[in-house]
């Protein structure tokens, strides 16, 4: 199949307009958000999107709303023309590609003219919004793009989905994931979107928000694509060491011997998260949090009675990684490989 590479498109009306025409002529649209450095899992996720839909968007864009002025934006990693190669090189390819440099500048949308800066984004990566301490400001809880001064103010939530798990070590991280993804849908306009359930949080809040805010939109979780050596697929890795990597393996290994342990008849959520915090601490990563919740709310449960997801992040040197495990113990278990 010869490979075709996608339009770039990089203004809203321009983006807005093209899913219009598209769906004028009956064309259904498929959407994949991305911060791009993409790797096999979004491409998992792509691959998902193309059974789906007619057209294919991916969006490419790190979002400073949903990092606060001491996390790792200014370091997020970035390929643009090695994200546009590998989408190339897709069989079926991508039909477009939206690359926004800015979706908080509203200067061109009839906004108060002076409020908003341009480079809300490039300042929080070239500086970290490391200034925020030095203001007085540490114990706010703002983006990279309050830090900035961008003139924006409108912030969406799904409130008690997002307090616990992720929420809990980053408070402003669903708010701004849950904004951009709504800015993206009123953008992109897609029939269908799919998101990663390595970010099982996320995926759960994005379905939520799409359901109480009546977005004519089919949201799709895709399956967690894994290393050959078992680590969930993140763009955070390229961070780890090697010998960190190898660590960072106590992850998936500690959450498969709970799974089996629970089709084996330990449903004691204590001894799982007990077993699962060991376990990553011998092999010598910083639990952030160990959570068995239900899959639906994501509420914390003592015992295992209903389908549950098993959430853990944990800090390997500088790089901060997330994984989980579903477990429905009325589905018959499968044989699980268990490194030891």
């Amino acid at each position: 199949m010869e490979k075709r590479e996608p339009e770039i498109i990089t203004e809203k009306d321009q983006m807005r307009t093209w899913s219009r025409s598209m769906r004028a002529q009956g064309k259904t649209i498929g959407f994949v958000p991305t911060m791009g450095y993409l790797h096999r899992g979004h491409i998992s996720l792509i691959q998902e999107a193309r059974k789906w839909t007619d057209l294919l968007v991916v969006s490419i864009y790190v979002n400073p709303g949903q990092f606060s002025p001491t996390e790792d934006l200014s370091t997020y990693p970035a390929d643009f023309q090695g994200d546009i190669d590998k989408l190339t090189a897709l069989p079926g390819g991508v039909d477009i590609v939206f690359h926004p440099q800015n979706l908080y500048d509203y200067r061109n949308n009839g906004s108060e003219s002076g409020e908003n800066d341009t480079s809300t984004g490039a300042s929080c990566r070239n500086n970290n919004c490391s200034d925020a301490k030095e203001e007085g400001r540490e114990k706010a809880v703002v983006s990279c793009v309050e830090e900035r001064q961008s003139g924006h103010e409108t912030w969406v939530r799904v409130e008690r989905l997002e307090r616990g798990l992720c929420g809990k070590s980053r408070p402003v991280f669903f708010r701004g994931v849950a904004t951009v993804v709504t800015k993206l849908f009123n953008i992109v306009e897609p029939d269908v979107a799919v998101f990663g359930k390595k970010d099982y949080q996320q995926w759960r809040i994005i379905r939520r928000m799409v359901r109480e805010l009546d977005f004519p939109i089919n949201v799709i979780g895709s399956e967690i694509v894994r290393d050959d050596d078992g680590l969930a697929m993140s763009s955070r890795n390229v961070h780890l060491s090697t010998e960190e990597r190898e660590k960072a393996l106590s992850i998936n290994r500690s959450l498969s011997r709970a799974k089996v342990a629970a089709q084996n008849g330990q449903v004691s959520c204590r001894e799982l998260r007990n077993s699962v915090i060991e376990a990553i601490q011998e092999g010598g990563g910083k639990v952030d949090y160990a959570e068995i919740v239900d899959q639906e709310n994501l509420e914390v449960v003592e015992q295992i009675k209903s389908p549950v997801v098993f959430c853990v992040a944990a800090w390997f040197g500088k790089v901060r990684l997330i994984d989980n495990m579903e477990i429905d113990l009325r589905v018959q278990p499968v044989t699980i490989a268990v490194l030891a």
